[in-house]
């Protein structure tokens, strides 16, 4: 079969087709090394090839703290989870990276649904639970690929009733690729973290991501307004054929209206717009 070797991948139309072709998340895209390597972190990317072929690829991330220097992959790698071998290479590189710029230890978060197989893989490899998640620890997947009818009976009772009331009352939904919207959202991802207690994202990450990813016309910013209140506010990621509820806040005129309801499914209403094949997914976050 040919030994597995690793290396370095510098060239993004490489990196993306095999993104987008093996069902990657946006999470190990192109884009999002960009947006580490903005913030100041380390970021290299590994592919791992056999006979000259690539049949893996895994971006790490170098976090600094105070604490200790540590490693990030989220939603990868992207491999053969069957290939012993593969797995094995994947483990080694990690550990060579880490070793090679100080860190202390390593956080994983594969893009797999959760099962037995794949948390006894990573036991193998000496991994254990992780006492806080990486990006998100439970995401729900919708299947895009039915009408709007079917969407709206598989959700609860109370969603459809807050959606229709939405609409009843005139809540309006505006959606924007200007990037110094994102100054309005941390503002009131600020009032959100008061309330709901807990830690915020940065202005510069958020501005950060929606710069990269706009660059790319892969990111909207939706606001829900009623009577010209701000309501809710949501940045949404559209990349490989899936649309991702990131980052959502609500004001406090928000908690007695349902406009963050009303932009859910205007996010799903476009995305099954914007689908052209394959399987399309909207991911809440």
């Amino acid at each position: 079969m040919g030994k597995i070797e690793y290396k370095e991948i510098n060239e993004k139309d490489i990196w993306e087709n095999f993104v987008i072709n093996n069902h990657g998340n946006f999470l190990q895209s192109w884009y999002w090394g960009d947006l580490n390597e903005g913030l100041g972190n380390k970021i290299i990317r590994y592919g791992y090839f056999q006979n000259n072929k690539l049949i893996g690829i895994c971006q790490l991330i170098r976090e600094l703290s105070k604490r200790a220097n540590y490693v990030v992959i989220s939603a990868g790698p992207i491999i053969n989870w069957d290939n012993q071998s593969l797995i094995e290479v994947f483990k080694q590189s990690v550990i060579n990276f880490a070793k090679e710029n100080n860190c202390v230890f390593i956080r994983c978060r594969p893009q797999q649904i959760d099962s037995q197989k794949i948390r006894s893989i990573f036991k193998t490899m000496g991994y254990r639970s992780a006492p806080m998640h990486l990006e998100a620890e439970l995401t729900l997947q919708i299947n895009l690929n039915q009408s709007e009818d079917q969407l709206l009976s598989q959700m609860r009772k109370q969603t459809r009733y807050e959606i229709k009331k939405a609409i009843k009352l005139g809540i309006d939904i505006k959606i924007s690729n200007d990037p110094s919207g994102i100054k309005l959202l941390y503002d009131i991802q600020l009032e959100t973290a008061k309330r709901q207690h807990f830690i915020p994202f940065s202005y510069q990450r958020l501005h950060q991501q929606f710069k990269i990813f706009g660059q790319n016309n892969y990111v909207k910013l939706y606001s829900a307004y009623f009577k010209d209140k701000l309501l809710a506010m949501a940045l949404v990621i559209f990349y490989n054929h899936e649309a991702v509820y990131h980052y959502g806040a609500s004001t406090i005129d928000g908690r007695n209206y349902p406009g963050a309801y009303l932009i859910q499914w205007q996010v799903i209403k476009d995305a099954k717009k914007q689908g052209v094949g394959g399987e399309l997914l909207c991911e809440v976050w």
